[in-house]
């Protein structure tokens, strides 16, 4: 049972439940990514992913992460419903964390270029001569470089940083575990270094992906309680 001092507002009815299942939606993503990298490796060039767009459009924009867009469209939410639970517990805190977690959202739409790079397949395909696929390749690289580049690393670091907020905030909140703060700190270290920093960005991407999945799950519970006390006023 939660204690009377919970988040539980009228004016933020429904952002819970919204949260709670964007949280299910999330896990059930992240499953669908891991099994899709597992079974269909990405390419490593750009020659290589023309290739597959040419082969399997739809399986060449999941592997440039199709599915990404959908996920941070569904931590938007989740963030959203974090903001309202913690609001009490750390006002400025939750706010600068939701701030810098949108900012950092928009950063990745900004760096995904999977549509960019299906047309540019097409191009290549259809090209006349050698010229206009040297111009289709060398565009292709530059789409690849946006996808793995500053843009993509501001996202990857905001995030970061509001996962370690939110988390902090958590320490100090009726509404949530310490062992859900201190999961959400984990998988927040766990992101401090981006996933395109070679193989050690590649080994904490992946390693992060277990406690941020502990910690979407964790959220569920609280955040479901919090709708039906807003429910039962």
């Amino acid at each position: 049972m939660l204690p009377p001092s919970a988040a539980a507002r009228p004016h933020w009815n429904g952002i819970y439940r919204i949260g709670a299942v964007a949280a299910l939606a999330m896990l059930a993503i992240m499953a669908a990514q891991i099994g899709i990298y597992i079974a269909w490796p990405p390419p490593d060039s750009v020659s290589g992913f023309f290739a597959l767009f040419q082969s399997n459009w739809l399986l060449g924009l999941l592997s440039m992460d199709l599915l990404y867009i959908l996920n941070n469209t569904l931590l938007v939410l989740i963030y959203l419903a974090l903001y309202a639970a913690l609001k009490p517990a750390g006002d400025t805190a939750v706010l600068i964390a939701l701030v810098l977690g949108l900012i950092g959202i928009t950063a990745y739409y900004a760096s995904n270029t999977a549509f960019e790079m299906l047309s540019l397949s097409r191009q290549y395909a259809a090209a006349a001569s050698e010229t206009q696929r040297v111009i289709a390749l060398a565009a292709g690289e530059a789409m690849l470089a946006t996808y793995k580049g500053t843009v993509f690393d501001t996202y990857y670091i905001l995030n970061g940083i509001s996962l370690l907020i939110f988390a902090a905030v958590m320490l100090r909140s009726p509404l949530f575990s310490r062992a859900t703060a201190i999961i959400g700190l984990a998988a927040g270290v766990l992101m401090s270094i981006p996933s395109t920093a070679g193989t050690l960005g590649l080994v904490f991407s992946l390693l992060s992906l277990i406690p941020w999945a502990v910690f979407c799950i964790l959220l569920i519970k609280p955040f479901f309680q919090l709708e039906a006390k807003i429910a039962a006023r």
